[in-house]
């Protein structure tokens, strides 16, 4: 969730950043007495909206390192290092993708894969994780994190949000020319209040909807990284199992995914859900146990 936060953080800051940028230099001047220089506008928009994704996925390794203080591992220190790095390895070579930078940091349980190339991504997991979950647990997360990586789904991620982000760069300006237009303003006059206003809301409600496009996305992916795991394991159940412990629930006392949602483990019920980048746990055990022999997609 915090990597995923990073990336979007660090996507819109660009953005800004570009377009302050952009506007100083002049190459923003799609706006013309005449109306919309609209080709002029799709190549702004294009640039801003991938410039942001693509720099967020190309620091993506070193944003996770600094922000959660992971140490990668060069030469093991101890047997749990070592099983790790072995670990990794096996499954990252029954993904077909290159051997990734194995770290660990302090923390909750949790784990996370990122990096911009299959074969260079990092594989990192907390010492919160490797405490409470046994190894067959463990070995589970890190299968779903290189399944992440075997899928291409942080290189996806970045050209999804590059794609919304033109798109919320465009119609927002498109909507903003037409409601300054609407104003009855003089026509040999440069863009106005109503512009201006026009497109810092645009921006916010269709980045909005952006967002919940992205969230979509990841909750898919989610699913697809359960399934790799499963492939990768030969069976759904320690991945059951390791959801089940995330979730504060016993996997032997587990039997129905209702015993879980019982609990209230539910990520973010309602309206919020929509921009949830995870799903529920019970929903994922439940198309874990749905499909037993489940292969990656």
């Amino acid at each position: 969730m915090k990597r995923i936060f990073l990336f979007l953080a660090t996507n819109i800051a660009v953005m800004l950043v570009l377009s302050i940028v952009l506007s100083l230099l002049g190459v923003d001047k799609f706006l013309t007495h005449s109306g919309l220089d609209i080709p002029k506008l799709m190549v702004f928009s294009l640039v801003i909206g991938f410039a942001g994704s693509i720099f967020s996925l190309l620091i993506s390794k070193w944003m996770a390192k600094r922000s959660t203080g992971a140490r990668v591992i060069t030469a093991p220190a101890n047997q749990t290092e070592a099983w790790l790095v072995d670990t990794v390895a096996k499954l990252a070579q029954r993904a077909g993708i290159g051997m990734p930078e194995v770290a660990v940091f302090d923390g909750a349980p949790n784990a996370f894969a990122t990096g911009a190339f299959k074969n260079s991504a990092l594989v990192a997991v907390s010492t919160g994780l490797l405490q409470s979950m046994t190894k067959e647990e463990v070995e589970a997360v890190l299968g779903h994190e290189v399944a992440h990586i075997a899928n291409g789904d942080m290189v996806t991620m970045t050209l999804i949000q590059g794609v919304v982000n033109t798109f919320v760069v465009f119609l927002s300006r498109v909507i903003g020319y037409a409601v300054d237009r609407a104003m009855s303003r003089n026509s040999n006059d440069g863009p106005g209040i109503g512009y201006m206003v026009s497109v810092m809301v645009c921006q916010v409600v269709l980045g909005i909807g952006a967002s919940m496009i992205v969230a979509w996305f990841s909750r898919h992916r989610e699913f697809r990284a359960d399934a790799g795991s499963a492939k990768l394991m030969g069976s759904s159940l320690p991945m059951q199992h390791a959801l089940a412990r995330l979730g504060g629930v016993d996997p032997a006392t587990a039997a129905l995914p209702e015993s879980m949602a019982a609990m209230g483990i539910n990520d973010k019920p309602g309206w919020s859900a929509l921009f949830s980048s995870h799903p529920p746990l019970e929903v994922r055990i439940a198309a874990l146990r749905n499909n037993p022999t489940v292969t990656a997609l």
